[in-house]
């Protein structure tokens, strides 16, 4: 694989201690003809309740169909880890880390659910999406916000 550019590969792990855009790297699709989908499956997923400054834990799910850029995997796992420490509820985290992968890759479509464990007896599943207006991604989009489910 070519890693021109990517940093935290094969070196040393460095964990930032709150909300670290900037560990997020990006290269090259090779196969920028074709739709195809790219999941990733986080569950070691914390954040911190802004109130209490109590852990939420979850398993933040990114679902997105990528342009010209996809998102290196340490990188990610870096960024997310980067939550740890920072205060933010579960409807932000979610938005947040959709926001920052748009702004990384610019991908045709993503979607983002955070499946966050029970605090004081509630669980909360935030889901945001979004796709390229004016595109079929677009459309896409609107049509999988407004018959979306529950995970399970």
């Amino acid at each position: 694989m070519e890693i021109k550019g990517l940093s935290h590969l094969g070196g040393k792990t460095e964990y930032k201690q709150d909300y670290a855009p900037e560990m997020l790297e990006a290269f090259e699709n090779k196969h920028q003809g074709n739709d195809y989908w790219v999941t990733f499956d986080c569950p070691e997923f914390t954040s911190l309740c802004p109130i209490t400054g109590q852990p939420d834990f979850a398993t933040i799910r990114i679902d997105y169909i990528p342009d010209v850029k996809m998102v290196e995997s340490k990188s990610l796992k870096l960024y997310l880890f980067s939550f740890r420490n920072h205060g933010a509820f579960h409807e932000d985290c979610i938005n947040i880390i959709m926001k920052d992968l748009i702004n990384l890759m610019n991908p045709k479509y993503i979607e983002v659910t955070g499946i966050f464990t029970p605090r004081g007896g509630i669980s909360i599943y935030p889901y945001a999406n979004w796709g390229r207006e004016g595109t079929k991604y677009g459309k896409m989009a609107e049509e999988r916000l407004l018959n979306h489910s529950i995970p399970l």
